[in-house]
């Protein structure tokens, strides 16, 4: 199970490794190394969410989330993305924007330095908005009851969740934004406006691509749903179901997994979530390295990690096993995002950032556990006391 989840992974950090030293020597090496670690150290909690999405859809969208995801994150993320956010705000032409990305390192980490402010706006309001849609959705199993609960109630209000994003964006906007330092210069400048302008493009994304894909997803729901109505009609009838004569095909449609529309914008969703989640680490890199390709190499294989470590949560069905983890991630995401946001003006450690998810996710795993050995000895009181009753008799 886990080579075969996480083989490909393997071959590509010592096919990348092995690259690195015969590109850059044993320098070139310990950089790539140190990225792929710092890529994986920050992204962790991004697998957990990926998981949660992932395990919705069917086998041959999951296998695109391995494949075409990866070429994505790899080759889009952390290689053109940054050339192209180079291009746009630098006002380069992209001939221009790649020729600085691989000739003019210092010039290059200066133009994706000061391109931060855009890049964590829009980054940390797609994020924000994914924390607070969960913390104000109703749901059977809570972590922090004291406080989910409530919130809970208050999501009963239409968008409240992007009232609250737009609000907090506003003030980070008037406050952080203005007298950002100048990377590789001296003074501050007003990123007021294109911290608003990208954290309204962020928020923007979230609520459409987010939006059509739970918009099919719910259209599935429904059609399947009503195939077993028609389905308990037919029995009722004494006429054969469709679902028996299709082989089950409703429930088999359920456990599959998405497909179609609904499949193709939740990966769409996936993506953006990926990148959202990517912005960081780019420019965290910087601080170990400003070549564009040692770069994408490095954070290139830590996500490849991330991606089969998503994959295996799927697989081993780890996610309904510890039922708090998605809750832990998703304050991680929240904390990320206003992380993001802060990172505007301040320096933020990338050890801290990677240590807020550890803590919170390790925190809630721990939570399940202890749950699930609660539920364990509850169930086994319950069987010795039938077995009393039984003997009593």
């Amino acid at each position: 199970m886990l080579l075969r989840t996480f083989g490909w992974s393997l071959g590509i950090t010592v096919a990348g490794l092995a690259l690195a030293f015969s590109v850059w020597g044993v320098k070139g090496l310990a950089i790539v190394a140190i990225l792929s670690v710092l890529e994986i150290s920050l992204s962790f909690d991004n697998a957990v969410i990926n998981a949660g999405i992932l395990r919705k859809m069917n086998a041959f969208w999951q296998k695109m989330f391995l494949t075409v995801g990866v070429l994505i994150a790899v080759f889009g993320m952390r290689l053109i993305f940054p050339v192209i956010i180079v291009a746009i705000t630098a006002k380069l032409s992209p001939w221009e924007a790649v020729n600085v990305a691989i000739n003019d390192h210092n010039r290059y980490e200066t133009l994706v330095t000061n391109a931060h402010p855009a890049i964590a706006a829009f980054g940390g309001m797609f994020l924000l908005m994914i924390f607070l849609d969960f913390i104000f959705e109703e749901r059977e199993i809570t972590w922090l009851s004291w406080l989910e609960k409530p919130l809970a109630k208050l999501g009963k209000l239409d968008m409240l969740s992007v009232v609250i994003a737009m609000v907090t964006l506003v003030v980070f906007a008037t406050t952080v934004a203005t007298g950002v330092p100048v990377h590789g210069g001296h003074g501050t400048i007003d990123k007021g406006e294109t911290v608003l302008l990208a954290g309204v493009g962020g928020l923007i994304t979230y609520l459409v691509v987010g939006g059509i894909s739970g918009y099919f997803e719910e259209r599935l729901e429904d059609d399947e749903d009503g195939d077993e109505d028609e389905d308990e009609g037919a029995a009722g009838d004494g006429a054969e179901p469709k679902a028996a004569a299709r082989g089950n095909g409703a429930s088999v449609a359920r456990v599959a997994g998405l497909a179609g529309k609904a499949a193709f914008f939740m990966f769409l969703y996936l993506e953006v979530i990926d990148a959202s989640f990517s912005f960081d680490g780019v420019v965290g890199a910087f601080a170990i390295s400003n070549d564009i390709f040692q770069i994408a190499l490095g954070l290139g294989i830590g996500a490849m990690y991330i991606r089969s470590l998503t994959v295996f949560l799927v697989r081993k069905g780890t996610l309904d096993d510890y039922v708090y983890l998605e809750h832990g991630a998703h304050y991680a995401i929240g904390a990320l995002a206003f992380i993001l946001l802060f990172t505007i003006k301040y320096d933020v450690s990338e050890l801290v950032t990677g240590l807020v998810g550890v803590v919170l996710i390790a925190a809630s795993y721990w939570s399940s556990v202890v749950r699930n050995r609660r539920l364990g000895e509850e169930s086994e009181q319950s069987d010795d006391d039938k077995a009393e009753v039984t003997s009593g008799v």
